[in-house]
């Protein structure tokens, strides 16, 4: 017993002389602190970083916009109106994410300032993840804002919904937030906007921001024309070591190799365990079942979930726009991206990077050009005939319709339509006329390329270890428009799906060949092949082909 006791006693005697240690030994009663890549900054001169108004003041910032976002598009918008505000009213804005901000002070914003809500409908009506809170707050009648009421007489506001009408609760989460801030007496400036993904969401977005505009400068009293043409992004090209630089890997995790949880922002590059084709039509239709393992991800899911699965544009696109933008010669030089008002415009993709990397991985060049960024990019034409065909499809909305909606045109094969080069041609250096457009406009313009989701075939009691996928591949006929030939359509992530499929089943090699037969209409197609290695072979090992998931 005596030696317990004498072990206690130096224990005791250890444990003081540790938490006295600072006096004993002369130690700074404070330790450094400690700063993590993930800490928010605080409210210039000291504050609470969850405060959207004293960040609004001090930064001198007249328009505050929370983006309610599941896959990244509504925040694009979001974006998206910032940037006008301030071309166009020199109006400076705070782009928020309503989940890293608390609400209380709603009622606080000042006279001279609006808030604009840019909300997406997720699933059944209801609100994205990040938007959960600011409903719950907005709903609640015993949330009080800062004066002591659930009132926000005096703020004026904008909404715009982001939903698709093939769903029963068609941008409800909108509609809701619109119908709560008129209820605790908020004015809203202009219409509300709805945007319907099913049918032209971008059509819906001009057509509401031209009749909002005028209304918000009215209620805020600025003028059109007191902003001007300001960069978002400058790109340098620079020398760093290969093994620090992102080829196309989604995060930082990925880069380096380092374990943690996988989400969004960290993909689980799930291999393919097992797949095959369900039917083939007489060539005319593919559908792809795809079984990935998730047994090392840490991943679970149940009965009615999606995956995500990130894809990579067809290396037709990346080429053509690697020529038309004059960089096939500079494709593999790594670039720096830096943004000169992270409020506003935060670098959509890690970085450094290359050239190609951004195109083939980064940005979605695989959507249809919008006539927004037609408009932007007519004053970099090459010739006066481009820069007047650029400026009729940007400006013309029914004849943008019928070329490019219709025509399923790409950007760069707008490039290459007003330049009068064959669409159907693989690009060349011959049959590419080469634009003097800066590379960060390009970034500003396209948005991120972002995550296709698929329902979950399979059942987690049964597959616990594996997430099974089973998908129509997208392929469809173009619009027979004057100007533009009737051609194939490819969807990219299910095609992707395919590639991966006929690879898993046939080998990489063989990818040469059309996955999609077309008989004798062969000619008026392209079929798109991808990178399906991934950045550095990361999504290859050994034949064993992997799909970046969350």
């Amino acid at each position: 017993m005596s030696s317990e006791y004498l072990l206690l006693s130096l224990g005791a005697a250890v444990a003081g002389v540790y938490v006295f240690r600072d006096v004993i030994f002369g130690m700074s009663s404070k330790a450094p602190p400690v700063v993590t890549a993930n800490a928010k900054p605080l409210v210039e001169g000291g504050g609470d970083p969850r405060d959207f108004v004293a960040r609004m003041k001090a930064g001198k910032k007249r328009l505050v916009i929370f983006y309610g976002s599941q896959t990244g598009t509504a925040e694009e918008y979001a974006i998206r109106i910032a940037k006008e505000a301030k071309s166009r009213y020199g109006l400076a804005s705070l782009v928020c994410d309503p989940e890293e901000y608390d609400f209380e002070n709603l009622d606080s914003l000042p006279d001279n300032c609006a808030a604009i809500f840019v909300m997406a409908t997720y699933g059944e009506g209801e609100p994205t993840d990040n938007a959960v809170q600011l409903m719950q707050n907005l709903d609640d009648p015993d949330f009080n804002f800062s004066k002591g009421e659930h009132r926000l007489d005096g703020l004026k506001y904008v909404v715009f919904g982001l939903g698709n009408k093939t769903y029963e609760h068609y941008n409800f989460i909108a509609r809701k937030t619109d119908q709560k801030l008129e209820e605790m007496g908020a004015t809203r400036l202009g219409p509300r906007g709805e945007g319907d993904d099913d049918k032209a969401m971008e059509e819906d977005y001009l057509e509401w921001k031209e009749q909002m505009w005028p209304a918000l400068a009215s209620a805020l009293g600025v003028e059109e024309g007191a902003g001007g043409d300001t960069q978002d992004f400058v790109v340098t090209e620079e020398t760093h070591p290969i093994e620090k630089v992102f080829l196309g890997e989604l995060s930082a995790r990925a880069l380096n190799k380092t374990r943690g949880i996988h989400d969004a922002k960290n993909p689980y590059p799930a291999p393919i365990v097992a797949s095959r084709e369900l039917f083939r039509v007489g060539g005319e239709r593919n559908c792809v079942h795809i079984e990935l393992g998730i047994e090392e991800s840490g991943i679970h899911y149940q009965h009615g979930d999606h995956v995500g699965v990130w894809p990579t544009n067809p290396e037709i696109e990346v080429n053509r726009l690697l020529y038309a933008l004059g960089l096939w010669d500079r494709r593999d030089t790594t670039i720096n991206i830096v943004s000169l008002d992270p409020m506003l415009a935060k670098v959509p993709f890690p970085v450094p990077t290359t050239y190609e990397t951004v195109l083939r991985h980064y940005i979605d060049i695989s959507a249809v050009a919008g006539r927004q960024t037609l408009g932007i990019l007519s004053k970099f034409a090459p010739t006066d005939e481009s820069k007047e065909k650029l400026t009729k499809l940007a400006t013309d909305k029914d004849h943008y319709h019928e070329v490019v909606a219709n025509g399923c045109l790409r950007l760069g094969q707008v490039l290459q339509y007003v330049t009068g080069h064959s669409i159907l041609e693989e690009p060349n250096p011959n049959n590419t006329t080469q634009w003097a457009i800066p590379f960060e406009v390009i970034v500003s313009c396209i948005p991120r390329l972002q995550p296709r989701y698929y329902s979950i075939s399979s059942s987690p009691k049964y597959h616990p270890k594996a997430i099974h996928v089973t998908a129509v591949v997208l392929k469809y006929e173009s619009v027979d428009t004057a100007g533009v030939p009737v051609r194939w359509v490819y969807g990219v992530g299910s095609n992707l799906l395919l590639n991966l499929q006929y690879a898993a089943t046939s080998g990489h090699e063989n990818l040469v060949e059309p996955l999609v037969m077309e008989g004798e209409q062969m000619e008026r197609a392209q079929v798109p092949l991808y990178a399906i290695d991934g950045p550095r072979g990361a999504y290859n090992a050994n034949s064993v082909y992997k799909v970046p998931i969350h």
